[in-house]
Formats: C-alpha cells, structure tokens, sequence
C-alpha cells in the first residue's frame, strides 16, 4: 500500500509503533508474501477493536479486511498483544515507583452478551440474566492486567481460581500473596485452590446496609479495568466465533490503554 491516507484517531504513532514493532514483527519486513506494511495492518486491526465494525464493513483507505484478519489470527496464536502486556505493566509499574511485580491482584468477570457469531460457546449468566461469554481476569491494584480467561457465561467465578492462580504466578514469579474477590468465589475449595499456590483469598463483602453507589474497597480497581475495556466496541459484546480471539482482543485493548499511558509519562 503506497497511497497515503487521512489518518484516524487510533492510528499508531511513531514512538508507539516503535514500541509495537518488535512484538509484531513475525517475518522480516520485506518477506514475499507480504504485500501490506505491517504497520497499516496493525492499524485496521485497532480501527476495528475500537469501532467495533463487522470485518466486511472496514474502510476502504485501510488494508483489505481479509489481509487484516489474517494478520490478526497470526498475532492471537502468537500471543503477541500479551507479550506487548508484559512489557508495558513492568514500564508502567517502575514508573509509578512499584515493584515489577506486585504482591496483591484483584479477581473478577465481566458478561459480554452473545451474538449469532459466539451463540454456539455461550452460557446463561442467571446472576446477570444474559447469555454470552464470561471474561474472568486477574489485575494488579494499578488496574493492569495478568491472567485472564474466557469461559461461557454459566461457569462459576470460583471454579476458575485454580487456574487464575497458577497463572498468576507464573506471570509474577510467585509474588502474589492475596487476591481480593467478590462473594462469588466463597467457599472452601476456590480458598484450597488460591492457597495450593500460595495465595490467600480475601472476599470484600458488600455492607450489610447500603444506599446507592459504594465504592468497594480494592475491587473497584478490577471494574475500572473492564470499563477501560468495555470503551473498546468490538469488546461490548461477544462477536467472536472463538474465544481465543475474544482474549486476545482484551490483551490488544489493554496493551493500547497501557502504551498511551506510558507514553504520557514520558513526555
């Protein structure tokens, strides 16, 4: 593509793209079987996350929709966007005077709604009343972003703890010490499970008595992160046929809010 074009609001900047590059990169630049700059591909991919359009519905100044797919499926196998995540949180952590890894995350799930497109893996959410998808993550108290993992919408919170955990860990080198949770992971087995990898599990209850808006103690810090990601429209709902494309499209999100702020330190 060689015809320059008015660029759009999530157009990667120079010094983001210089950040980008190496965790995209999976062939050399000027490989034969590519014909679209890495960089446009990498920019119909965040016009798409943001705006939320069908594939098919992508503008005609960008790359074609199906060399952008493409593109995309290689860098969700890869776990490119993750790995931009790892980066980015130990930059941002350093910055804000933190350990590089933290000793305390917070545990939660979001309920995407389903589509015609994720209908077939979907699951009834009874506590939200929705059928769709349940996005479970774990964040440190910054916000940023450790493990996560996609199930349908009717698996328990609780019963993903033995693998939220180990991951965790992996991602920290066994620093964490608590999780902070809601009461939907009480109970003794998701406690054995935190505590078989070291953690302890601390469930912030709601107060007994209560009007309006209250402000959780630590776990605010895990809806601010899905609201962060909810802004991203393709992430509103469950539009994806896979939910490994539907995690990866979390880790992109989260990846692109991190690099802003990142670069807005430094400036």
């Amino acid at each position: 593509m060689t015809k320059t074009r008015k660029s759009y609001p999530n157009d990667v900047s120079d010094a983001e793209w210089a950040f980008c590059a190496p965790h995209l990169t999976l062939m050399r630049e000027d490989a034969p079987q590519r014909k679209y700059p890495l960089r446009e591909l990498f920019n119909g991919l965040r016009w798409l996350v943001r705006a939320g359009c069908p594939w098919r519905m992508m503008p005609n100044d960008l790359p074609p929709w199906h060399a952008v797919q493409q593109q995309t499926r290689r860098w969700v196998r890869a776990g490119c966007f993750a790995a931009m995540v790892v980066d980015l949180r130990r930059l941002l952590r350093l910055a804000a005077g933190r350990n590089e890894a933290p000793s305390a995350v917070i545990l939660d799930s979001r309920t995407p709604q389903s589509t015609p497109e994720s209908g077939g893996r979907a699951g009834y959410d009874g506590a939200k009343k929705r059928k769709g998808s349940k996005v479970h993550a774990a964040v440190d108290t910054l916000g940023h972003l450790w493990a996560l993992k996609v199930t349908a919408a009717h698996e328990q919170d609780r019963a993903q703890v033995d693998e939220l955990a180990p991951a965790v860990q992996a991602a920290t080198g066994a620093n964490v010490q608590l999780a902070y949770v809601d009461q939907g992971y009480t109970g003794e087995q998701p406690a054995a499970d935190a505590t078989l990898h070291g953690i302890q599990l601390i469930v912030v209850k709601h107060h007994a008595v209560k009007r309006g808006f209250v402000l959780l103690p630590r776990r605010w810090v895990v809806e601010r992160t899905f609201a962060w990601a909810a802004r991203f429209r393709r992430l509103a709902r469950d539009y994806e046929r896979l939910a490994a494309t539907l995690a990866g499209y979390h880790w992109l999100a989260l990846a692109m809010l991190m690099l802003k702020s990142l670069l807005a330190k430094s400036a």
